[in-house]
């Protein structure tokens, strides 16, 4: 894949842990892969950085071998040309956020002043040129996370892979920094990883989602696809909140041109929105009592998880409830029949987005 990464990964730890998963990334596309703490995101991400033999299989990163087994390569971690963000960033606490910059660059062989130069360069596209001169204790959280994304693209990486790169911040800062990430993503030409447990992450930033369960991937496809036809029961858990992304005014969000009621009165412009499928309540005639938030909406799918029920609703709002077998049976409904679903205005979250 000229300009991807192609990888096939088999790695066995002495403790018993195998992980075995195959991958391939476009350049220009952001895939995340999404798993449990202990699912083998951390021992996937020292593979494809050279840090971890691999016991079997395969990496090409534009066209470029870094790793074969059957051929005896394998490219030292310094030579792999990945740009790596980590969750503790990792930054060299003794230098300036200048000179965190210019370390790559200056490690590539240019002179002191031109990994200055370029490092200036990359501190203004992030807006931190005024921190230069600081060091990183004396930085935010979220200024330290974007001083990481900095020295990662300074080395002009051929691939970018972000360990849990939002994972340390609040909340508040979080959602400010996904707008950063994204837009630093987009104009990355090659391809892009992020690795997260964090489903809002991975369905908000990703093109493509490879879930990662035990050591196996277990489903790769689109954020929809992971969230509307989730395939085990772990996937159906990240998926469990309905992510809605809209403008919010006066007590409501606008989603396309469907407006919900919500509690929080003092919501104002985008934000992401958030419905557990469980505070969903589905009905096979209009519900009485007036709910704020009531449509009539059709069936698309039904999936039975044991000792629960996840049913997929068409538009105007494509949502997912989740009820119990009982509860299926009472209703009496099959995939293309019309229901009502209905959700209190105290159960839609909002979050700055």
């Amino acid at each position: 894949m000229s300009g991807g990464l192609d990888a096939r990964i088999t790695v066995l730890h002495p403790g018993g842990f195998h992980l075995d998963a195959e991958l391939r990334l476009e350049s220009g596309h952001t895939v995340a892969v999404l798993g449990p703490n202990g699912a083998g995101k951390s021992t996937l991400i020292a593979a494809l950085a050279g840090l971890l033999p691999l016991h079997e299989g395969r990496v090409a990163l534009g066209g470029r071998v870094l790793d074969d087994t059957e051929l005896g390569v394998w490219v030292p971690p310094e030579e792999r040309r990945l740009g790596i963000v980590h969750q503790d960033y990792l930054l060299f606490p003794t230098m300036s956020v200048l000179d965190n910059v210019a370390f790559g660059l200056r490690a590539r062989g240019r002179a002191r002043s031109a990994a200055n130069r370029g490092a200036r360069d990359l501190l203004a596209q992030l807006d931190l040129l005024q921190f230069a001169g600081r060091r990183p204790a004396d930085l935010s959280g979220g200024q330290a996370q974007r001083v990481a994304l900095a020295r990662a693209l300074a080395t002009e990486p051929d691939m970018l892979l972000l360990d849990e790169p939002l994972a340390a911040l609040d909340v508040t800062t979080r959602a400010r920094l996904r707008h950063v990430l994204a837009d630093r993503l987009a104009e990355f030409p090659g391809p892009r990883m992020l690795i997260t447990h964090d489903p809002a992450e991975a369905f908000l930033l990703a093109d493509q989602i490879y879930v990662l369960e035990d050591g196996a991937i277990t489903q790769v496809g689109s954020p929809d696809d992971i969230r509307l036809r989730p395939r085990t029961s772990y996937a159906a858990d990240l998926a469990g909140a309905n992510l809605l992304v809209g403008v919010a005014s006066a007590g409501e969000v606008l989603v396309g041109s469907h407006r919900l009621t919500i509690a929080d009165t003092s919501a104002q412009g985008p934000v992401l929105a958030t419905i557990h499928p469980r505070a969903i309540s589905l009905h096979v005639v209009e519900p009485g009592g007036s709910p704020r938030n009531a449509w009539a909406t059709s069936v698309t799918r039904i999936e039975n998880y044991g000792d629960r029920v996840r049913v997929q609703t068409a538009g105007p709002l494509e949502l997912t409830a989740e009820i119990t077998p009982p509860a299926l049976h009472a209703l009496g409904i099959a995939v293309g029949d019309r229901i009502w679903l209905s959700i209190k205005a105290t159960e839609v979250g909002v979050s700055a987005d």
